[in-house]
């Protein structure tokens, strides 16, 4: 058992465990009822499958939806039915261990602008062996994305192909948020400000940099930084007060939620509630002074990938909650919170493996995408209320 969850954690793209067929079978044939007193009774359905390692989802509009696939195609959904020609126009990504075609994101102004950003793993083109976490954006015209341009390259390069992060949200003022991972070897470097390992990046929309990071006047740092100290952010919600929640694999325990501000040190890898995956201590100290704490953290890991704030209408006891989807063994958590705090913590869907991504459709619906390369979206609906009792 202690060998299947190292290799999950130390490769978490890599080792797929598949879901159990018969149960997830069983699961869509019946309506899933969350038995907690007056709360919503839901349905669960696949709706789209025969997607390659799907990563994430983004919503166009009710009857049209973005998938992006790690293996490096963007696809578009039509009504529920998978267009089977992918969007042309994509640049090419590294397929390779855990990199890949990660985030589809629309800008907040999509509808006048058409632009939709993508972050992915590329190969440097000039040092083939070598990569790095790149994010551009272009515009959607039909199913072709047109005017690409890159806006962030991560530095400097790297050899493994792991620990990207690459997840990309925009804040109320119109900037973007970027996670970039401490690329596994490069860990120490999460601790110094003049590199990109284990940072998380703050740009305009055009890739410029925005006149009030908080290093701009630091001497040899990157003036994009806007926090460091992480090691593998998977997951990134921005709440409707600006607040920044951020979920990130530890090694062998020590998964974290944290709430990120400006400037702030999350601490990895001086700081850490997992050890190595030999065993080996990385750090005797789970906490120093000037480092951040996690509001959660978890021990043994769950592999935390995607992460959402529930603001829908069809659950409206589950406004302003935090659901993690989880790759170890797979599940979805409900978080509920009480602003910044968690209160409990409920494992909601455990019967469909690996869960890469959790999203909010239009309606208020929630859409799971399951990892590997067998990928579905699945539908969660709302049926009624249960009775008291």
């Amino acid at each position: 058992m202690l060998d299947i969850t190292l290799g999950h954690n130390c490769l978490e793209d890599t080792i797929m465990k598949k879901p159990n067929r018969a149960a997830l079978l069983a699961s869509l044939l019946f309506c899933c009822l969350f038995a907690h007193g007056s709360e919503t009774n839901y349905q669960t359905e696949i709706i789209v499958e025969g997607l390659d390692n799907p990563w994430s989802v983004a919503f166009v509009s009710e009857r049209e939806w973005l998938v992006a696939e790690r293996s490096g195609s963007l696809r578009l959904i039509t009504d529920g039915v998978l267009n089977p020609e992918p969007v042309a126009g994509v640049p090419e990504v590294l397929f390779a261990g855990q990199g890949g075609l990660a985030e589809v994101l629309l800008h907040p102004k999509f509808l006048e602008n058409k632009l939709i950003y993508l972050s992915f793993a590329g190969t440097d083109s000039e040092q083939k062996k070598l990569n790095r976490l790149v994010v551009v954006r272009g515009q959607l015209e039909g199913n072709s994305l047109v005017s690409v341009e890159t806006i962030f390259g991560s530095e400097p390069l790297r050899k493994t192909a792991a620990h990207y992060g690459a997840r990309i949200r925009f804040m109320a003022d119109g900037t973007l948020l970027i996670t970039s991972g401490d690329g596994f070897n490069y860990r120490e470097q999460a601790q110094t400000l003049d590199n990109h390992f284990g940072k998380m990046i703050r740009i305009n929309d055009d890739g410029s940099i925005p006149n009030d990071n908080p290093f701009l006047s630091t001497p040899g740092a990157l003036p994009e930084i806007w926090s460091y100290g992480h090691r593998n952010p998977q997951g990134l919600v921005i709440a409707s007060d600006g607040t920044v929640f951020e979920n990130e694999h530890g090694p062998m325990g020590g998964d974290e939620l944290n709430i990120v501000e400006p400037g702030k040190n999350y601490g990895w890898p001086a700081i850490t509630y997992g050890v190595d995956y030999s065993g080996a201590i990385i750090s005797p100290f789970t906490e120093q002074a000037g480092m951040e704490q996690p509001i959660k953290y978890w021990v043994p890991s769950i592999a935390p990938s995607g992460m959402l704030l529930y603001r829908g209408d069809m659950f409206p006891e589950w406004q302003g909650d935090l659901f993690i989807s989880a790759l170890v063994p797979g599940d979805v958590r409900r978080l509920h919170m009480d602003g910044q705090s968690v209160i409990s913590e409920d494992i909601l869907w455990s019967e469909f493996g690996r869960i890469r991504h959790i999203g909010e459709a239009p309606d208020g619906s929630l859409i799971l995408a399951t990892d590997g390369s067998d990928g579905k979206l699945i539908r969660v609906t709302a049926t009624g209320k249960l009775s008291e009792g």
